[in-house]
């Protein structure tokens, strides 16, 4: 007898696992889903003294891990990491009757709106036992229900096998989620906290926890109660080492593409006690410096009174060798050229946290072809100046992102270029700070040819406004990413559409142990060359105190595009 015949007799048998093990997968999935739907058609109630929510379990996966509750001034999220994802949350919260009486009765401080400690915990203790009560007698009932159909479409009793399979989906459908919950609602794993629409507007950042107090005395009362919850859940939830003293807050920008929002910069930079400014590129439109000299741009960096990092992006020259923006950049005091000439670096020390990148060599006017292999020399002359230094950078820059992908990083790597802001992985995307300046509008809805054989071009639109901060500790690792998005400005200031602060430990790689990052560690920069030999410990040129000497005149608002 042959060898595959020898196997065949196996076969069976193999079959019969394999379908064992696939019905458990969809006894399981339907257990869960009927868990799921059984907290959502049966809500559970909780109260503090204040507030009442109805909570419920969310299968969407967008919201795995997230803590979502849905508010009328704006939403506010708790997203949370895991080895597993988690069943989302879902809470909207309605405020008492007695809120409103209270109003009218007299002034209401934050404090006395804010949940206290004891509150919150008696609110998820209960609404823990509830939910997982409902959600296991749904998960049971599923099962029940899926063996009786399966009883009268055979007409015979379910067998010990379909038994024994039932229990094992049941459990499994009960245990991981209930496991992957209990890991992933944890404060040590909150990855992002996120507030929008008006929440995002008056819960301006500036620190994690900080400022709360100060921007609902400015709020409306009805706001005022929704901070005092925003705040009562970061208490709760957020790591205290997000609150704990920064050595440096850097305000990440790109693409300001010609238009002069520098007066909102300087702005933010003040509010939010920013230490420098990183800027990935594309200042220019079309790779002219008289673009930026009509508009004013370089007597308004020149205003900032802290240091701006620079990289030249795809639109900041008009052909493979012009030099001019970076030129007429060297001449402003604040300004810190990362490669201020081809392949001639400059390594700058912020507060002990340490910045290098590289320009794109791309200009305005290529064919915009085979973008990412253009970045390749551009690549390899950095990494043959970089690869031996010792420590890696904590920050690598540049402008597009295949070019900060191929290159390794202390903690972050940093780009523009796409104009929309993401994170992956320790890469951090800046959005545009100015909306892409005039060059960037896109259609929305646009369609094919109608019946009368026309065209419809659709809306024209634009992007939003962005900016990043990121906030570094006094043991230099990366505390927290807050991202700003925001359309309209009212007297000169943004108004938030969305802020998200996330958890800087998710993100970036940690730094060595035992360093330490200070204000009092100041600013100072060193060139590296090709030919420079690698050094342990980089001798540096202190980089002169900033004294803003341009006045810069105002501007009006800038309407939503």
């Amino acid at each position: 007898m042959s060898e595959p015949e020898q196997k065949r007799p196996g076969r069976p048998a193999l079959r019969r696992r394999a379908s064992r093990v696939a019905a458990v997968l969809v006894l399981g999935v339907a257990g869960f889903l009927g868990g799921v739907g059984t907290t959502s058609i049966l809500p559970t109630t909780v109260q503090t003294q204040h507030y009442e929510a109805d909570v419920r379990l969310s299968p969407l996966p967008t919201q795995a891990s997230t803590l979502h509750s849905p508010t009328t001034f704006g939403d506010i999220d708790l997203e949370f990491g895991g080895w597993a994802p988690a069943p989302g949350i879902d809470a909207p919260v309605q405020l008492k009757a007695s809120v409103t009486e209270l109003f009218n009765q007299r002034p209401v401080s934050l404090d006395l709106l804010e949940p206290a400690p004891h509150e919150v915990d008696d609110a998820l203790r209960s609404a823990i036992i509830q939910l997982g009560a409902k959600f296991v007698g749904g998960a049971l009932l599923t099962q029940v229900v899926l063996l009786g159909l399966l009883a009268v479409g055979r007409r015979a009793k379910p067998t010990r096998v379909q038994a024994v399979i039932a229990v094992i989906a049941t459990t499994g459908a009960v245990l991981v989620p209930a496991g992957s919950a209990w890991y992933a609602y944890r404060p040590d794993n909150l990855a992002a906290f996120k507030t929008t629409s008006l929440l995002g507007t008056v819960r301006s950042n500036a620190g994690l926890l900080a400022d709360v107090r100060v921007r609902a005395e400015q709020a409306t009362p009805y706001v005022q109660n929704l901070l005092a919850l925003s705040q009562a859940l970061q208490e709760k939830f957020v790591p205290q080492e997000l609150d704990k003293p920064a050595a440096a807050r850097f305000l990440l920008v790109s693409d300001i593409h010609g238009a002069n929002q520098y007066p909102i910069m300087k702005k933010i930079i003040e509010d939010e006690h920013i230490t420098a400014v990183i800027d990935t590129g594309d200042l220019l439109n079309f790779g002219n410096v008289k673009e930026a000299e009509v508009a004013g741009l370089f007597q308004s960096i020149q205003s900032l009174p802290v240091p701006y990092v620079f990289v030249r992006g795809n639109h900041d020259a008009s052909s493979p060798h012009d030099q001019s923006l970076l030129q007429r950049m060297a001449r402003i005091p604040n300004v810190i050229l990362l490669e201020p000439s081809p392949e001639h670096y400059t390594e700058v020390d912020v507060h002990g946290i340490t910045i290098a990148g590289f320009n794109d060599p791309r200009y305005f006017g290529d064919d915009n072809k085979n973008n990412d292999q253009k970045q390749k020399p551009a690549i390899a002359a950095f990494k043959r100046v970089f690869q031996d230094r010792h420590p890696r950078p904590d920050i690598l820059m540049s402008h597009e992102p295949s070019a900060v992908e191929a290159v390794k990083a202390g903690q972050l790597r940093i780009n523009g270029h796409m104009h929309v802001a993401e994170v992956q992985g320790n890469r951090i995307q800046i959005g545009t700070f100015t909306g892409g300046g005039t060059v960037s509008h896109f259609l929305t809805g646009a369609t094919t040819n109608d019946q009368n054989g026309g065209h419809d071009e659709g809306e024209l639109t634009g992007q939003p406004y962005s900016f990043d901060i990121a906030v570094f500790g006094e043991n230099c690792s990366l505390q927290s990413l807050t991202t700003y998005t925001y359309r309209n400005l009212i007297q000169g200031r943004p108004v938030y559409d969305d802020v998200s602060v996330v958890n800087g430990k998710t993100i970036a790689n940690a730094p060595a142990e035992g360093r330490t990052c200070s204000p009092s560690m100041g600013v100072s920069k060193q060139e590296v060359d090709a030919d420079e030999p690698p050094q342990e410990t980089p001798s540096t040129t202190p980089v002169p105190p900033i004294t803003p000497t341009v006045p810069v005149s105002p501007i009006s608002p800038v309407p939503s595009p």
